[in-house]
């Protein structure tokens, strides 16, 4: 289970901004939406997904963050094999993939599991596959049409890009907490 309380104890890297904790919601593959529930500490079923489509990597978020749109930073792993809702995979930011959800921008960390000898020299967005990034793009592109929700797609932005938006995210949730503190 993991609550509020625990989420706030987990750094939000290891060896930041580069080397990121990724916490898994939804496995590579599947259609299901998972998301952790605050108040239990479960993994909720949110819903499954209207398409066809389903998760090209691990994903989730990165802890002690706050993006954009009022949600912890979002972060997909790409993994040989899919680990488990709840997982925390210590990951290197290699890209960002750009996009905006209902107007909101919506970013997407890229990253691949530090420790993984098959993606040790993973260090940017030029040492990815071209077709898991156009994977990437489309899954994000259409993910949510059947929903009749709009996403534009921006697009990829290399792992110094990505590497600043988790700067932000950590200054805007350190931010965030600082307000909600009583003095």
């Amino acid at each position: 289970m993991i609550d509020r309380e625990t989420l706030d104890k987990i750094p939000p890297g290891t060896h930041l901004p580069s080397v990121v904790n990724a916490i898994i919601e939804i496995p590579k593959g599947r259609r299901s939406k998972f998301e952790i529930d605050k108040a239990t500490g479960l993994i909720r079923l949110d819903r499954y997904l209207y398409s066809s489509s389903h998760y090209p990597g691990d994903y989730g978020f990165i802890p002690q963050t706050l993006a954009e749109d009022g949600d912890p930073l979002d972060v997909l792993v790409m993994v040989n094999e899919p680990t488990f809702s709840g997982c925390l995979i210590e990951t290197r930011v290699v890209g960002l993939f750009r996009m905006r959800d209902r107007g909101v921008n919506d970013y997407k960390v890229l990253g691949v599991p530090h420790r993984d000898p098959l993606f040790g020299e993973f260090e940017d967005l030029n040492d990815v596959p071209i077709h898991f990034l156009r994977e990437v793009s489309h899954f994000f592109g259409t993910y949510k049409q059947l929903e009749g929700v709009v996403i534009e797609t921006v697009g990829w932005s290399r792992a110094a890009e990505g590497i600043a938006c988790v700067l932000d995210a950590v200054e805007r949730y350190k931010k965030e907490k600082e307000t909600r503190s009583p003095n």
